[in-house]
């Protein structure tokens, strides 16, 4: 990832490798469970719930499948820093490992700015947003959530393995050689990114949240008094502004600093400590997959509501089949005895001499 690494570095290596390794292993590690866990059984309870389907849903269905996307290749970024920088899984997984991080990184900013807009217009806007805010809308904003994500994050596709001349060990996520070149490019890469991909959508949820909030406070008391939208939107304001200051804004000021400081000379102690501060911010921005869950839990649109219905259809269904055994068997039985009732005297009668005869034909073959 040559964004985030300082390329002409004469100090000692190991302090810094050792450090890298241990937190990125560890962090990654705990997002993997944690992400795969929280947005696979709210992707489940979405799913199950289809038919309830609303335009917030639809936005958390797709930041569900973003962050699963993301944390099904976090793995091999534990094997790379558990084997000490050691890349063993081809050039293709390298590439797309750092592609899809980056993906879910936008595409997670870009869905929860929507689901504030869509917010914003049910509290703000009630009567308008019934004609603005459709579920074939929805569909259209995440199609082009995607698209515009997996283009901004292509350059990622660009930087695959690489061999390390000095140990001979295939590197991936590492920096090429330091070109001075490409300095400007890297740094008009990032103020793209920066713009399009943090300030400009977090100042659509502040704008979104300022209203959501002039609009709670300006209702008279019987309105007050209805707090399920109002406390559904203020769960949602803190959590959206809780991912966003702690896991999107480090990493960003960060990356701003750190292509800014790339052609200046720095102390050994500056080196090791911008170091430090990419792999921090860096694991924070991949920890947005675990912040997600929360955002469909407290504030999600009925969500609460939507597990508790698939609770009750599912012991609804274990309890049906143990009666719908039941009445199987029963069936069956009250068939046989049917069968048994209805035979004619005459059949009866024909039953026991054929019965008769078998047995008097046994006896004679015995003696």
């Amino acid at each position: 990832m040559y964004f985030f690494y300082l390329c002409n570095i004469t100090c000692p290596p190991d302090d810094i490798n050792n450090f890298r390794n241990q937190v990125y292993s560890t962090s990654y590690s705990l997002i993997t469970v944690l992400g795969f866990v929280g947005n696979g059984f709210a992707l489940i309870v979405l799913i199950k719930t289809y038919r309830q389907i609303t335009p917030f849903h639809v936005y958390m269905m797709n930041l569900a499948m973003s962050d699963l996307l993301c944390v099904m290749t976090l793995p091999l970024r534990v094997l790379y820093y558990v084997r000490k920088g050691q890349w063993e899984q081809g050039d293709f997984l390298c590439r797309i490992s750092s592609y899809f991080l980056y993906v879910n990184l936008y595409c997670s900013i870009y869905f929860m700015t929507a689901m504030s807009v869509t917010r914003f217009l049910a509290i703000v806007y009630p009567v308008r947003n019934l004609g603005v805010a459709t579920v074939n809308r929805a569909r259209f904003v995440c199609l082009g959530i995607w698209v515009f994500s997996s283009f901004a994050s292509s350059p990622f596709l660009m930087s695959g393995q690489s061999i390390d001349p000095e140990t001979n060990k295939t590197k991936c996520f590492e920096p090429p050689e330091h070109k001075s070149e490409r300095l400007p490019k890297l740094q008009a890469l990032n103020y793209f990114a920066l713009v399009l991909g943090f300030i400009l959508p977090f100042l659509v949820i502040l704008i979104c949240y300022a209203g959501i909030v002039r609009t709670l406070l300006s209702r008279n008391p019987a309105a007050r008094r209805q707090k399920s939208s109002a406390s559904k939107a203020i769960r949602m304001i803190v959590v959206v502004l809780l991912t966003f200051l702690v896991s999107f804004m480090p990493y960003h000021i960060q990356r701003t600093i750190h292509l800014s400081l790339l052609s200046t000379e720095m102390s050994c102690e500056d080196k090791n400590f911008m170091h430090k501060s990419v792999v921090v911010t860096l694991c924070l921005a991949a920890c947005n997959s675990c912040f997600d869950p929360m955002l469909y839990f407290f504030s999600g649109e009925s969500f609460r509501s939507r597990l508790s219905s698939l609770r009750h259809t599912m012991r609804r269904s274990t309890i049906r089949r143990p009666s719908k055994m039941k009445h199987i068997i029963s069936s069956e039985s009250g068939e046989n005895q049917n069968q048994v009732e209805g035979l004619t005297p005459a059949c009866m009668e024909d039953h026991r001499t054929s019965r008769g005869s078998l047995v008097k034909a046994g006896n004679e073959s015995n003696i």
